[in-house]
């Protein structure tokens, strides 16, 4: 047992250069918060990305996350007699992003962003799962989808291959003209 583990040991060691120095690609997972400019509604979720070099300090990056259901008051005024009535809205968002990512050299990175891409916003009171992530997935062509731009910059920090990104931007989605929204991310990315 200890001499596989060695084995183990020494095989990742004396690959760990190799993989350094190849970087094609990055891969990473991050917590994000979208403020959805036109009710001032805070958003909070996951989601995942993946970027490929295509030349030196360009990547082509795609990135998808998963906003969980924001549950705020509606009110509602009976225009014949002022009756207020209150409803709870279950909004849900789910974003996909693809465009390139222009970057520094070095172990810390600033870098550049615009991607375009999709927004899609559901109301569902059903909780949240992944089962409920994928059923938005596959129904997104019968769902309220609407374009999306994201301009957007940040800065990543490595040691060897494992680093952290923090990104900045502002979804710009385009339904009845634009609407800014803020979106900030957050996570790990693991660089091969």
């Amino acid at each position: 047992m200890r001499r596989l583990a060695f084995l183990i040991l020494v095989a990742g060691l004396s690959s760990a250069p190799i993989a350094r120095a190849q970087n094609h690609a990055e891969v990473g997972a991050f917590v994000d918060y979208f403020k959805l400019g036109e009710t001032g509604t805070n958003f909070v979720g996951f989601g995942g990305r993946a970027g490929f070099n295509v030349v030196r300090h360009v990547q082509i990056e795609a990135e998808m996350a998963y906003d969980f259901n924001q549950v705020f008051v509606e009110g509602f005024r009976d225009t014949s007699g002022g009756t207020v009535t209150t409803q709870n809205s279950n909004i849900r968002v789910l974003h996909g992003l693809f465009g390139p990512k222009i970057q520094t050299s070095g172990p810390v990175r600033v870098f550049a962003t615009v991607k375009g891409g999709f927004t899609n916003f559901r109301f569902d009171p059903t909780p949240a799962s992944f089962s409920t992530f994928v059923s938005s997935v596959n129904n997104l062509r019968t769902n309220n989808v609407d374009a999306a731009l994201y301009p957007g910059g940040g800065v990543e920090a490595f040691l060897g291959p494992i680093g952290l990104r923090l990104e900045v931007g502002d979804e710009i989605i385009f339904v009845n003209g634009a609407h800014n929204n803020w979106k900030v991310s957050f996570g790990p990315q693991l660089r091969f």
